[in-house]
Formats: C-alpha cells, sequence, structure tokens
C-alpha cells in the first residue's frame, strides 16, 4: 500500500511517517515544502491514501495562511483528479476552524474544498479537528506551550506565563498518530481524537518543574495519570544532549555503599547496596516495612530469625542465578558478601524511608 504523507517533515508528520516505518505493508511517499511539483505528480499518480498534513500555522505574512492551507490543497486535489485516484484523505484540520481569524478561515476553507471534493467524487474524506497537540518533536518556542515549557525548563531557560489559570485543551501525539493508523470510519465527516486532556497553564508548568526537581528528590510522578505519563515522556524528549545523565548521592563506608536511586509516594523506593568481601550487613527488623532484595552481582546469605524465635533461615543469592528475596515485618535479617568481590543488591522497601519513623530496630540475627 502506497501512503501519501504531505507535511511530512512537521510534527505531527514526522512522528507519523516514523511509525509507518515499522509497518511492512507500507511504502511512504514523504512530501513537504522542500519538495518539487514533478514529485506530487508522481505520489498522487500512484499512492492508496493519503494523510493530509501540509500545513501553515505561524507564518510572516498573513496571505501565507491562505497560500498554504487553500491553495496548496487545491493543488493536492487537482493532481489527484488528473489521475483519477479515489484515495480516501484523511486531513489535520485545528479546532480554530471555527474562530474567526485568518488562520481558523483558511483551515475552514481547505474543509471545505476537501467536502466538496468529496461530495462531487464520492470519494471519504475524514477531518480531524485537532486541539494543542503535544509530544516529542514539537517545536519550542514556536506555538505549543508544552513544547515551549518542557524545552525551557529542561534548559534552565526562564518561563513567561501571563494567566496561569488559562485552560488549555490537549491531545498526545501517540494518540493522534494511532487514531490516523487505526482509522476505521466509513463516512466523511468530522472527527475527534478520543483521549483529550484539559489543564491551565500553570498545572502544566507546576508538572514540568516537578519533573525537573525529580532528579534532586528522586520522586517518581504518579505515572498512573496518564496525562502525567505523557507528559513526562515529553519532557524527557528536551533533555539537552549533555543532561541525560545525573548523578546520585552514594553513601559510602568501609563497608561499602547505599545508594537511593527512586522514590514514589505510594510504591516505594529503590536502592542499590554495595557490600565488600566479607562484610555483613543489617542486623535488624521491621514492624510493617517489608523488602525486596535482588542481587545482581557476587554472591552471599541472606538470613532471617522470628523475633523471639532461635530459628534462622538461610538464602543462598548470586549473581548467576537472579531471584528475588522478600524480607518480611517481624523478621530480623541481615546479607553477608561471601565471595571474593563486590555484592551489589537491588533493594526495594514498600515505603519511601522516613527519619523521623524509620521503622528499624537492630537486633543480630
Amino acid at each position: 500500500m502506497n501512503i501519501l504523507v504531505t507535511g511530512a517533515k512537521g510534527f505531527v508528520g514526522k512522528n507519523l511517517v516514523s511509525t509507518l516505518k515499522t509497518y511492512k505493508d507500507y511504502d511512504i511517499f514523504q512530501y513537504d515544502v522542500d519538495s518539487d511539483v514533478e514529485t506530487l505528480d508522481k505520489y498522487t499518480k500512484e499512492c492508496d491514501f493519503v494523510f493530509h498534513l501540509a500545513g501553515v500555522n505561524r507564518p510572516k505574512n498573513e496571505n501565507e495562511f491562505t497560500q498554504g492551507n487553500v491553495d496548496f490543497t487545491a493543488i493536492l486535489l487537482e493532481s489527484l483528479v488528473k489521475h483519477n485516484n479515489k484515495s480516501p484523505i484523511l486531513m489535520s484540520s485545528s479546532i480554530q476552524a471555527v474562530v474567526d481569524n485568518p488562520y481558523g478561515k483558511s483551515k475552514k476553507a481547505a474543509e471545505s474544498l476537501l467536502f466538496n471534493y468529496s461530495k462531487k467524487y464520492s470519494i471519504p474524506v475524514y477531518i480531524y479537528r485537532l486541539p494543542n497537540v503535544f509530544g516529542k518533536w514539537c517545536k519550542p518556542n514556536y506555538n505549543s506551550v508544552v513544547a515551549t515549557f518542557c524545552h525551557n525548563i529542561a534548559n534552565d531557560t526562564d518561563i513567561t506565563i501571563n494567566d496561569p489559570n488559562a485552560t488549555v485543551t490537549l491531545v498526545y501525539i501517540d494518540d493522534v498518530v494511532q487514531e490516523f493508523i487505526n482509522n476505521k470510519k466509513v463516512d466523511s465527516g468530522y472527527y475527534e481524537i478520543e483521549s483529550t486532556y484539559k489543564l491551565t497553564v500553570g498545572e502544566i508548568a507546576k508538572l514540568i518543574y516537578s519533573f525537573k526537581e525529580s532528579r534532586n528528590t528522586r520522586q517518581i510522578a504518579d505515572l498512573s495519570d496518564e496525562f502525567t505519563k505523557k507528559l513526562y515522556s515529553t519532557y524527557l524528549s528536551y533533555l539537552p544532549d549533555d543532561k541525560f545523565n545525573y548523578p546520585l548521592k552514594m553513601n559510602i563506608d568501609d563497608r561499602g555503599s547505599f545508594t537511593e536511586f527512586i522514590r514514589t509516594p505510594d510504591r516505594g523506593q529503590v536502592s542499590v547496596n554495595i557490600s565488600k568481601s566479607g562484610i555483613t550487613k543489617g542486623n535488624h527488623w521491621h514492624k510493617t516495612k517489608n523488602e525486596k532484595f535482588l542481587v545482581v552481582n557476587g554472591s552471599g546469605i541472606i538470613k532471617f530469625r522470628q523475633i523471639g524465635n532461635d530459628k534462622v533461615i538461610e538464602y543462598h543469592v548470586s549473581g548467576e542465578k537472579l531471584e528475588v528475596v522478600d524480607i518480611p515485618p517481624g523478621y530480623t535479617h541481615n546479607i553477608i558478601n561471601t565471595g571474593n568481590e563486590d555484592m551489589i543488591t537491588i533493594m526495594w522497601a514498600n515505603e519511601q524511608f522516613d527519619p523521623d519513623k524509620p521503622d528499624t530496630i537492630f537486633e543480630e540475627v
């Protein structure tokens, strides 16, 4: 199947093309502003489906709205008619099409061209009036508040908020792309992306700032919230090339080290424990707190003894055989490095460590 994508190098186009390329049954014709007329003629002759994403939304001159949104749509349709190509067309329009401004008028005019074309030649046309789209590869400091905030905050640049209570309706780029690809619509008409999010500008900024601060607090955002999960992924895509990494505070002593990796408000925390050869760590128990230990390098023994009982339970652990050992409450426990190299253990606790309520009572196994 030959698929023509106009505006292939734009934000939506780039994401759509990148996903389409993962399908083996599609040949993708990419057309953009720097393509020539001969290329469009070839593509409109051979294509089986058209994603019409090309458009202008922030030109230097107002007349460019008409040229980029209306005139090019007409050229595209004329070329399809020339080759008697009855490929269905999916167009990305905007909620601005109902607004009385130059951009909105140009999008509305382009929609009308498509619907007239559909009626005249009995060809399906699907118009998606998109609100603000956010996600990776969107140009910052242009016309997307999310892209601008993510880019500037990630790059330690100030952001400007005129009205923190202003509401923005957003859709995520991957949801848009999947809706476009999975389009099963039969009748021509207007369509929407199912998953939309309404937030204030202030709420968006606060969330993005919390993502940046999470490197210091080691707190992971509540990713059970769909918008937060998608916004966090978007924020990471705007990190500068030299800021993908960040240091952790290693608590180092003669026995090895203990380093907190991540914290969550409801799923506890993860830490990395390194023990030198022959070292014993632990010898304490918890009233309610519970943990999971996973040795990923070296070898050792994890010992347990229920409080008030003399019976000692032993588990031999090794990075050669990955297995999780649960540490239940009410059992004093320790972990001993019996090998000749550092033993590295991933430790999960069901709650974040609170120095005021450590729930840790020292007692030898």
